[in-house]
């Protein structure tokens, strides 16, 4: 799968500039020596959007460089993967709608971090850094800017003299990082820094706090009957 943008049209010549350099040993083998053909999609604002496209394909690539699949494989693969997950029917990348589309992009980060499959940095670029992402990053210990391996960075912070291990983390704001940019975080403040790299930190659940074993309810249940007491946690 080859994106790029349209650099002109001239009668019934299309001028079409890759995003990406192209490796034509792999394209001669792919077509097999045939004539190759191309289709250019206007993106309408409904189906699936260029961008859309490319970071399906990245991710896809990234699984089929790794699991040894070719990447039409890996492809079917994945909308198996979707379907069952959904329900939802076969379609096609040619022209699905955008939700389609961004559920399937969600689904297939979804089983890469699953199954622990290691990102390109480039592919880790195109992903979009919504809410899905971050918690997943969180939960598989991943850096929400380069997908190395990372702690989980307390955002709100704790307080001089406060245990991180026993304060009540319902209500804090937290971020996946690495240790370097942990340490950029502490440097540039987090304003700065989340400004700069466009992430949010998040509050999360209860449950996803027990998980990352941040708290556990006995400590939720102590909190509570602290706060019940003296109006502090």
């Amino acid at each position: 799968m080859i994106t790029g943008h349209v650099k002109n049209i001239k009668g019934r010549e299309i001028t079409i500039v890759s995003d990406d350099d192209l490796d034509m040993l792999q394209i001669a083998k792919l077509s097999d020596g045939k004539i190759l053909s191309a289709q250019v999609a206007i993106n309408d604002g409904r189906h699936i959007s260029p961008d859309q496209r490319k970071k399906a394909w990245a991710l896809i690539n990234d699984f089929a460089s790794y699991t040894g699949y070719l990447p039409q494989e890996m492809e079917q693969l994945m909308k198996a993967e979707y379907m069952i997950r959904t329900g939802a029917d076969w379609f096609s990348m040619a022209d699905c709608s955008m939700s389609t589309a961004a559920g399937f992009i969600t689904a297939m980060l979804d089983w890469g971090f699953a199954n622990d499959i290691p990102w390109t940095l480039k592919t880790w670029d195109m992903i979009p850094t919504d809410y899905h992402l971050t918690i997943q990053c969180l939960r598989h210990r991943k850096c929400i800017i380069c997908g190395k391996p990372a702690d989980i960075d307390h955002v709100t912070t704790v307080g001089m003299g406060n245990n991180r291990n026993h304060i009540d983390n319902r209500g804090r704001y937290f971020l996946p990082l690495c240790r370097i940019h942990h340490t950029i975080r502490h440097e540039m403040g987090v304003t700065s820094f989340t400004d700069m790299y466009h992430i949010k930190p998040v509050k999360l659940d209860d449950k996803t706090i027990r998980s990352l074993k941040l708290n556990t309810q006995a400590q939720f249940d102590e909190f509570d009957e602290r706060r019940g007491t003296d109006g502090t946690a």
